[in-house]
């Protein structure tokens, strides 16, 4: 049996305006991008600042689509155990002595009975595979991973299959939809760029911030949105360690309507830094930037 590969969108539009209804406010290059890894069956490599919207991509397409998000947090160290599968050791040992107390002994009958499916932990890349519902598969922060990883995606991602030595090969019968995130620490090898389509995220432009922030947070007000987008690019314009993302602009939209605040002036973001700036130093370089003191 091939690999089922049903379309999830009919056109780029299409993508737009349904991520729209989730709250996902994507530009026509992102929308375009979408449909076509979805249509060519290619991985979608989305690559870019922390906080601009690449793991909500990812969600929002999952949301839309009416399908299951399986998701591998990449982390330095991680290994082909936690990202693919291991065996339940200690389901194992517990097997092989109930067999022994029961004079059931010899490799043959130990290793059929105890490397089959019921000792098998299928992680994100082998769950993800074996899904035969529709499927987001989320790669996220790819770059944090090392290279020897990033060498286990290429053979899963190419296609789309696991061989497990105790078992044999489990194929995909319905291919995930791949997004991979990369908030770009390191550079990523080009074999693994090669097998995907590439969409670089950034901030957002001024308007399309300020849309973002109302569909999020509506009860915040035109004049006031337009206050904070205007001085989150302040602070994104200063060198700063960690410069403001737009889920922390969100997060900012959220704190001044609980505050029950309808302008942002010095003392409403004197009070508030916090919410958008997580470095002491990045603070007091706002505050002496802004005049806030």
């Amino acid at each position: 049996m091939g690999v089922v590969q049903t379309p999830l969108f009919g056109s780029a539009a299409e993508v737009g305006e349904r991520l729209s209804e989730v709250g996902y406010l994507a530009d026509p290059a992102t929308a375009t991008t979408v449909f076509l890894a979805d249509r060519l069956g290619k991985p979608l490599l989305v690559e870019g600042p922390a906080g601009v919207g690449k793991t909500e991509l990812a969600k929002a397409v999952a949301a839309v689509t009416g399908s299951g998000l399986v998701r591998l947090q990449c982390y330095e160290g991680i290994d082909e155990a936690r990202a693919l599968y291991e065996w339940d050791y200690r389901k194992q040992l517990l097997r092989l002595q109930v067999d022994r107390d029961a004079g059931e002994t010899g490799w043959d009958v130990e290793r059929g009975h105890i490397f089959s499916e019921e000792f098998l932990l299928a992680r994100p890349l082998l769950e993800a595979i074996r899904r035969t519902e529709p499927t987001v598969l989320l790669v996220d922060e790819t770059d944090k991973a090392d290279v020897e990883v990033e060498g286990l995606l290429l053979e899963v991602l190419s296609d789309f299959q696991v061989t497990i030595p105790e078992l044999g090969t489990v194929a995909a019968q319905r291919r995930p939809f791949v997004v991979l995130t990369s908030n770009a620490t390191r550079e990523l090898t080009e074999a693994l760029k090669r097998r995907c389509l590439y969409l670089h995220l950034d901030y957002p432009e001024a308007d399309r911030e300020r849309a973002i922030v109302l569909e999020r947070v509506p009860e915040i007000g035109e004049q006031l949105a337009e206050q904070l987008v205007r001085t989150v690019r302040a602070l994104r314009a200063m060198e700063l360690k960690k410069a403001p993302s737009i889920a922390e602009s969100i997060d900012w939209a959220r704190t001044l309507v609980t505050l029950g605040l309808d302008t942002l002036d010095a003392e409403a973001v004197r009070t508030t830094l916090g919410v958008v700036l997580k470095h002491a130093s990045d603070a007091a370089r706002a505050t002496t930037e802004l005049k806030l003191s």
